[in-house]
C-alpha cells in the first residue's frame, strides 16, 4: 500500500460522504496489508518511523519501507525556460521563489494576489512568482489550472514596471525542480504539498509555508515545528495573508539570523537525503529489503 496524500482531507470532510466512509475503511484495514511504501527517509521522520514500528502501539503493523526522497527530475524540454535564463543573471541565494502547486487549488483570489505583490515590492528582495488566474472562493473546489491570468488587471497598477529590475512574474507554470536547484534561489514560498516539501529539502532551500488544503496543513506543522525547515505565513487560516506578513516573513528568511539557521537546518536534511540513497543508506537498504520480500514467495513477509 502507498499512503495517499488526500487521505487526511477526506477524513476531515463531510462525515456522511461515501468518499469518507471508503477512506475510513481503508485506514482501519491498513494493518492487514502486506507492506507500506513511504516516500520519505528515516532521518527526516525518525520519531514517526519509530512509533509505527513499536509493537506496543501497532502489534500487527506490516513492514514499512521508507524509500524516499523520490522527486521529479529535470524537465525534458529542449530549450531552457526563460525564467532560468533570468535566474542566471541573479546573485547566489538572492531570489524568493513563489509557487503553489500544479493544479487549480494552487490559485489565489484577486485580493490575495494584490497582497502578495505589495509584500514582495515592500520587501525589496528579488523574486520569481508563478501566478494563475484567481480561484473560486472555496479553495477545495479546483479552478481551471490553464486559464490565462491577466497580470495587468490582477496585480497592483504599475507593479510589473516598478519591480521589473528585480522580479519576474511567470504565468501558469515554471520548472520547479530546476528553479529550486538553481544557485540564485534563496527561499521557497510553498503550499506544502509533500512533493514540493521533498523538492525543497533536496535542493537545500528554506521554505515559507502557506498550506491551502488537505494534508498540506499537517505538513506545515511538521515543517515548522519538527523538521525546522520553514516558517509559517500567518493568515492562511483566515483566508488572507497580508502584504505586511509577506514582507516580514520574506525579510526574516532572507535577512535574519533565524533565516540562516533555517538554511543550515535544511542543508543538513539535504545531506541526509543524499546519503539515504547511497550505498549503505537507509532508503537504498529499505528498497533492497522490499525487493527481497517481494521475491520471497511473491508476497511480503510480515515481521
Amino acid at each position: 500500500m502507498v499512503y495517499d496524500a488526500y487521505t487526511s482531507f477526506i477524513l476531515l470532510g463531510n462525515p456522511g460522504s461515501e468518499a469518507k466512509k471508503v477512506r475510513l475503511n481503508m485506514m482501519r484495514r491498513i494493518q492487514e496489508t502486506k507492506g507500506i511504501l513511504a516516500n520519505t527517509f528515516v532521518s527526516l521522520e525518525a520519531r514517526a518511523v519509530k512509533g509505527l514500528g513499536d509493537p506496543r502501539w501497532f502489534p500487527t503493523m506490516p513492514p514499512l519501507y521508507c524509500v524516499g526522497p523520490l522527486v521529479a527530475g529535470y524537465s525534458e524540454a529542449t530549450e531552457r525556460h526563460e525564467c532560468l535564463k533570468w535566474l542566471d543573471e541573479q546573485p547566489d541565494h538572492s531570489v524568493v521563489f513563489l509557487c503553489f502547486g500544479s493544479v487549480g487549488t494552487g490559485n489565489h483570489s484577486e485580493a490575495q494576489l494584490k497582497e502578495i505583490a505589495a509584500g514582495l515590492e515592500r520587501s525589496g528582495h528579488r523574486f520569481l512568482w508563478v501566478v494563475r488566474a484567481p480561484s473560486h472562493d472555496d479553495l477545495e473546489k479546483p479552478s481551471d489550472p490553464c486559464a490565462d491570468p491577466d497580470l495587468d488587471a490582477l496585480l497592483p497598477e504599475g507593479f510589473l514596471g516598478r519591480t521589473n529590475s528585480r522580479g519576474r512574474v511567470v504565468k501558469l507554470w515554471a520548472p520547479q525542480v530546476e528553479v529550486l536547484h538553481h544557485r540564485a534561489t534563496g527561499a521557497f514560498v510553498t503550499h506544502c504539498g509533500w512533493n514540493s516539501v521533498l523538492e525543497g529539502i533536496t535542493a537545500g532551500v528554506p521554505m515559507l509555508c502557506w498550506p491551502l488544503y488537505a494534508e498540506q496543513k499537517m505538513n506545515k506543522v511538521f515543517m515548522v515545528e519538527e523538521y525546522w525547515v520553514g516558517v509559517e505565513m500567518v493568515g492562511w487560516q483566515q483566508g488572507l495573508v497580508t502584504a505586511e506578513e509577506v514582507e516580514a516573513k520574506v525579510r526574516l528568511v532572507m535577512e535574519s539570523e533565524k533565516g540562516e539557521q533555517l538554511r543550515a537546518q535544511v542543508m543538513a536534511h539535504k545531506e541526509a537525503a543524499d546519503m539515504a540513497w547511497k550505498d549503505g543508506g537507509s532508503s537504498r537498504a529499505a528498497f533492497g529489503k522490499f525487493l527481497v520480500d517481494v521475491h520471497a514467495g511473491l508476497g511480503l513477509a510480515r515481521r
